[in-house]
């Protein structure tokens, strides 16, 4: 039986196409490093021992114990009880992630961060993590050509390239009997992500074909849709910076506001239309030879088995000829305003029926006009990707169009920008009785190394990125001004210039992807920091 908890109609209409693929790599095999599983724990004895303590490479330790990095720890996972939406226990392995897999990992001290201690934290840089710098994420449209090739050409890389440090599973811990058979799959650093936003929203598997449970997703439809997302944007930085060598790399953001289409779908950004088939790109754009993964929800239900990794075909999107009775057209800049003004995180049940709910109506299923939820209609974060009508429209395979990336950078900025305004205390993130994978205590799902919900709701600041288009006023009335002078100069004067001109003249400077951060800013958003 297909199991449908009631009244998810009309929220699960961008859901419903991208949950399952099969076929298996015996991670004894791999090579020597670890991934999303870190590829060092998908062997047979990591996962009997259910231990994921890899050595650091400069010392030869576990979790770099010799070095002071970190130390191999029992994890633990919070007691809180979680909402009703899920009334299971001891069916799927995310439930009190990682301990189906793993029930010690590595704890990282001071600056130091990842699976083995190996890297620094967000915002941290150097040989010992103590070089604090505060990167700049810029809208695609103030990039210079050069910078907007080397985007490309650093999203193409690694489509190209296999992850060196992790793996994905490609079955259930029963299915692999019990961690003595492992299953998992060689995949790229690109999709090594666009695996995890699959498995955090896919299905529950609740005991053979067809079988399934789909009232339930880890990293959406609840609190911890903006965390899981800033974290996730986050790792994507930072293997890019790993993988390139490039430390100033930062994802530039869409600012879709008012947008008639999508602008960003020509060939020199995120691929435009093929003449041939509009729903197919362009091939004048290297996204036209991209392959899909983990695109198949309802075979892989129909089946009771996970995604296989393998690949399903080219990236369909046809921008604008989505259901117009579920989204009519791109969120505006008032329903952006309306949204930032809901003084509330988080509402009622917590999950899609939320009212007048910060987190709902950003998400999109809260009326972005009334705040009201469970919609008939779909707005902001959501509209887009049903607007994008195809790889974007489906929850789980949405990561697949690179689109994603600077799609959620823009929501991530508005979540960033409702903190600072209204500068929540802690206690507005939930604690208990939100849907399963979203109490404050929760570790997010897939990740190793762990993170905590509660962690990430907290300003951008502390985790050492900004915004440009949130930048000090003073700053921006500064590039204003450059900018004014730049086009007398260009234009002659003239008072007057083209709609188009207009659009990419009031700019930023070309590059400003690393900011030494100073102690007044820092300490003006301490507050944000909290154990919550």
């Amino acid at each position: 039986t297909h199991r449908k908890a009631p009244g998810l109609e009309t929220a699960a209409v961008w859901d419903n196409s991208a949950k399952h693929c099969a076929a298996t790599i015996n991670a004894v095999n791999l090579p020597e490093y670890l991934a999303q599983f870190p590829r060092l724990c998908a062997t047979p004895e990591a996962l009997r021992t259910k231990e994921c303590c890899p050595p650091w490479e400069g010392d030869g330790s576990a979790c770099g114990a010799s070095s002071g990095r970190g130390s191999c720890q029992d994890v633990e996972v919070p007691d809180q009880p979680d909402g009703p939406q899920y009334p299971f226990s001891g069916l799927d392995d995310r439930e009190r992630w990682p301990l189906v897999f793993y029930n010690r990992t590595c704890q990282c001290a001071g600056n130091f961060m990842g699976f083995n201690c190996a890297d620094c934290k967000f915002g941290y840089f150097g040989v010992n993590c103590n070089e604090r710098r505060e990167s700049l994420r810029r809208n695609i449209f103030h990039l210079s050509r050069t910078e907007r090739i080397r985007l490309v050409s650093y999203l193409n890389l690694a489509k190209r390239t296999v992850s060196r440090d992790y793996v994905v599973a490609t079955a259930t811990y029963r299915e692999m009997e019990n961690g003595s058979v492992p299953m998992f799959a060689d995949v790229s650093v690109y999709d090594v992500f666009v695996w995890m936003h699959y498995y955090v929203s896919r299905d529950a598997l609740i005991g053979g074909p067809g079988n399934v449970w789909t009232d339930v997703d880890f990293a959406h439809w609840a609190p911890a849709f903006l965390p899981w997302h800033r974290v996730y944007l986050l790792h994507w930085e930072h293997e890019i910076r790993k993988l390139t060598g490039d430390e100033s790399f930062t994802i530039p953001y869409w600012d879709w506001r008012d947008a008639q289409g999508c602008e960003v779908c020509i060939d020199e950004l995120m691929g435009g239309p093929s003449p041939q088939d509009p729903s197919l790109l362009s091939a004048g754009s290297v996204f036209s030879s991209w392959k899909v993964l983990c695109s198949r929800a309802a075979d892989y239900n129909s089946r009771g088995v996970l995604c296989d990794a393998t690949e399903e075909g080219p990236l369909h999107r046809h921008p604008g000829n989505q259901n117009r009775n579920v989204v009519q057209r791109l969120p505006t800049s008032a329903e952006v305003e309306f949204t930032l003004s809901l003084t509330n995180y988080d509402t009622g049940a917590m999950d899609r029926s939320s009212n007048m709910s910060f987190r709902n109506t950003l998400e999109g299923f809260g009326d972005p006009q009334t705040g009201l939820g469970s919609s008939s209609r779909m707005g902001m974060h959501a509209a887009i990707h049903v607007f994008m009508n195809g790889s974007m429209s489906s929850v789980q395979a949405s990561a697949n169009d690179p689109i994603f990336l600077l799609h959620h950078a823009f929501v991530d900025s508005i979540y960033e920008q409702w903190l600072r305004r209204h500068r929540p205390s802690p206690s507005q993130y939930p604690e208990s009785n939100a849907p399963i994978g979203h109490n404050s205590e929760y570790h997010m799902v897939p990740f190793l190394p762990l993170h905590r919900n509660k962690e990430y709701f907290i300003s951008s600041k502390d985790l050492g990125y900004e915004y440009s288009h949130l930048l000090d006023a003073r700053i921006v009335t500064m590039a204003v001004t450059a900018a004014v002078l730049t086009a007398k100069r260009r234009y002659g004067g003239l008072p007057w210039l083209p709609a188009r001109k207009w659009k990419t003249l009031f700019i930023l400077p070309e590059r400003q992807p690393l900011i030494w951060s100073n102690d007044t800013v820092e300490s003006s958003h301490r507050n944000y920091q909290t154990s919550t």
